[in-house]
């Protein structure tokens, strides 16, 4: 029999609206207390009750989290899609299924538990309005026996989740202690699948993408935040409203130092993040794919007119409302290029928890550095997921506020003989100065304007004048290079002709990938991009390769489309290793993907 310490793979399938997330995450999070690298993935579809839902967690000691093809253990509480669901258990593999249900078949190599979850219940003399919930302590139970999951770890779990109410732990608990007992009197001792604890534990937390982008954001100063709900974005500002009474409360003042709106819709959402921005409060929003689309003439403006402000884009499956609560990295080409006309947008790429805090205060110092909107993309696998990271560390840096001129900085430029115009690059860097409502000095008003203007803010439809407003934006856009999240490399042994680019969250499946490329005896270094526009080390590290496979989570691999942009000479170079069904990649697909390629391209 197989014998998996801290490495297996457990999917809980159940019914939306079941109760059964409070279960599955005791179960994470117990884990995650006993000090064992592990992740959880919740797949969910976007009605409010009675569609499959699937909660995957992944326990592996080396910290891989990308996402497995198949399971050792399936727990299946869902009658209609048990054939479906026992299809993707491993070979050999543990199915633990309600004793109502009754498979059509089962193949001889999979072993299976039946939970008589109503005896169980009737023996826990449950209440009827919350036994549906109650019922899936059951398999918590079941499964702490099976994999030796610490019981106190998991009463830790269940007290930080219900806030220490006694009232709401204690028959959860109850359930949970009899359904471990029941395990204990009637099923065998060892099924090849446990936990060992480490002796000694690193400090680590445990976190939603989205939870960290608030928080890095809080951190960084946010004065404002205006948004309008949609999956799966919501998290951010609702998440910046709890926090701010906490973070963000001047106790002298007795106020309260950050806003949030809940806007009509999308267009008035950002039409008052650059209204904020403009007024010198450091503002944001948050969206997804369909309300990116329905932001982007303002944007525009914006980068036109030169407003400061974020947007975090938390991607899904698109086109059109797509899969509202699928993961999805389709929205990079239209970020890159999201406005008419001549534009370019900078945009910050985070690939775990940790980057979504510290980008969240970042956009905003970059957006204000170089008075521009900022684009940060994460997407609903990051951000509506809990991920082990490492404790954030507050910001190393003062905040950024840019070119900001006052009263006695506008004197000064007078007594020196230095010009002022809201559109005027004094300095040389292509980046002008600003002046904010407030500054009472009579040179400090300018008209700001979407529409043609010369330096001083003055209407204009001069060609030249056009033509070298444009050329600045373009030269700013390019000095923002090294300022910006710099790539993460990975060398692995020799030097190698082969190598891997991805960005965000594919990051997961990426560092798996390269290990079982490995396996396979084919080295290759691996580049991830946290930001474009690329600094000079993306075109070093394409051209040390032969052959760049480039790993992403969309249908048309459109960030090798951008290097293909960014660096023609090498277009040859760049393969694109691309997919989109919903799901998350995972290392399996991309590494077989790969070797394809390679075989192929060898025997061409």
């Amino acid at each position: 029999m197989q014998n998996k310490v801290n490495d297996f793979s457990i999917t809980v399938s159940t019914v939306n609206g079941s109760g059964s997330a409070t279960a599955n995450n005791t179960i994470h999070k117990a884990i995650f207390k006993m000090g064992i690298p592990v992740s959880g993935r919740n797949i969910f579809p976007s009605n409010i009750q009675g569609m499959p839902t699937w909660y995957s967690i992944r326990v592996n000691e080396k910290g891989y989290l990308g996402r497995t093809e198949k399971d050792d253990i399936v727990i299946c509480l869902n009658k209609s899609i048990v054939q479906e669901d026992i299809a993707k258990l491993t070979d050999g593999g543990l199915l633990i299924i309600d004793d109502s249900i009754a498979p059509n078949e089962i193949s001889a190599n999979i072993r299976v538990i039946k939970l008589p979850i109503e005896e169980i219940m009737t023996a826990c003399e449950a209440s009827g309005n919350l036994k549906v919930y109650l019922s899936n302590m059951v398999y918590v139970g079941v499964i702490a026996k099976i994999i030796s999951l610490d019981l106190k770890m998991v009463e830790s779990a269940l007290t930080q989740h219900f806030n220490n109410k006694k009232s709401a732990i204690d028959p959860n608990l109850e359930v949970i202690k009899a359904a471990f007992s029941w395990a204990a009197a009637n099923l065998q001792n060892d099924y090849g699948y446990s936990l060992n604890a480490p002796k000694t534990q690193k400090e680590k937390i445990i976190v939603e993408g989205n939870t960290a982008a608030a928080l890095g954001a809080l951190y960084g100063g946010l004065q404002y935040a205006a948004w309008y709900p949609i999956t799966p974005a919501t998290g951010i500002p609702e998440t910046i409203n709890e926090y701010i009474p906490s973070l963000r409360f001047d106790q002298e003042k007795q106020e309260t130092t950050c806003v949030v709106v809940q806007a009509e819709d999308e267009l008035a959402s950002i039409g008052m993040v650059v209204g904020a921005g403009w007024a010198g409060l450091r503002a944001m929003t948050a969206t997804s794919g369909p309300g990116l689309c329905l932001m982007s003439e303002f944007l525009g403006m914006a980068y036109f007119a030169e407003v400061p402000l974020v947007v975090w884009d938390v991607q899904r499956v698109g086109p059109s409302t797509g899969l509202p609560t699928r993961t999805s990295q389709g929205d990079l080409e239209f970020a890159y290029s999201l406005s008419h006309g001549d534009s370019d947008f900078i945009i910050l790429l985070p690939g775990n928890v940790k980057e979504c805090f510290e980008f969240g205060w970042k956009a905003l110092d970059i957006a204000e550095r170089f008075q521009t909107p900022v684009i940060v993309l994460s997407d609903l696998e990051l951000g509506m997921n809990f991920w082990e990271s490492d404790p954030f560390e507050y910001p190393d840096t003062e905040i950024d506020r840019g070119k900001i001129i006052w009263e006695k900085d506008l004197e000064k430029m007078i007594k020196d003989k230095v010009e002022w115009g809201r559109y005027l690059d004094v300095d040389g860097d292509n980046i002008p100065r600003r002046t904010l409502p407030g500054n009472q000095h009579p040179k400090a008003s300018y008209f700001t304007r979407g529409t043609g203007h010369d330096e001083y803010a003055h209407y204009s439809e001069d060609p030249e004048d056009w033509k070298k407003n444009l050329d600045r934006l373009k030269r700013k856009y390019e000095a923002s290079r090294p300022h910006l999240p710099a790539p993460i490399m990975r060398k692995y042994g020799k030097k190698s002709e082969i190598g891997i680019i991805s960005f965000g969250s594919t990051d997961m499946a990426v560092l798996e990938t390269v290990d079982l490329l490995a396996e396979n005896n084919i080295g290759g270094d691996y580049l991830r991009i946290c930001s474009i526009p690329v600094s000079s080390e993306v075109k070093a590290f394409i051209q040390a390769h032969k052959e760049i496979y480039v790993v992403e989570a969309n249908r048309d691999g459109q960030l090798k489309n951008i290097l293909t942009i960014e660096f023609p000479e090498f277009a040859h170079r760049l393969y694109s290793v691309a997919k989109t069904d919903g799901l998350s990649l995972s290392a399996e697909w991309v590494s077989s993907k790969i070797i394809d390629m390679i075989r192929m391209k060898n025997n061409a």
